[in-house]
C-alpha cells in the first residue's frame, strides 16, 4: 500500500493522521480509497474530477498532471496546498 502524507487542512477528515496507507495502482484508485475511508475527502482534493488547482500532489517525487498517475505498492504520495504569494 502507497503512503499518503496528510496536510493539515485535511487531518480532521482522517482523525489526525499525518500518514495514512491506501490502496490502488492509480492516483484516483488512492482517492477513491481514501474516500471510501474517510467520507469527504474526494471533494476536499478534486473539483470537477481534477485535482483542485490550490493543491498540487507529488507521487514518488514527481508532481501528478492528472488521476492517471502510476502509483506503486511502495509509493509516497503528497497532498501539498499551493503556496500563494505577491
Amino acid at each position: 500500500m502507497a503512503t499518503v502524507w496528510i496536510p493539515s487542512l485535511l487531518r480532521p477528515l482522517c482523525g489526525g493522521a499525518h500518514t495514512i496507507e491506501a490502496g490502488g495502482a492509480t492516483l484516483g484508485a488512492v482517492i477513491d480509497d481514501l474516500e471510501a475511508r474517510f467520507p469527504g475527502m474526494r471533494e476536499r482534493v478534486l473539483d470537477r474530477g481534477q485535482i483542485r488547482p490550490e493543491l498540487a500532489i507529488w507521487v514518488d517525487g514527481d508532481q501528478a498532471d492528472g488521476l492517471a498517475a502510476a502509483v506503486g505498492e511502495a509509493s509516497e504520495i503528497q497532498i501539498v496546498p499551493a503556496i500563494g504569494g505577491g
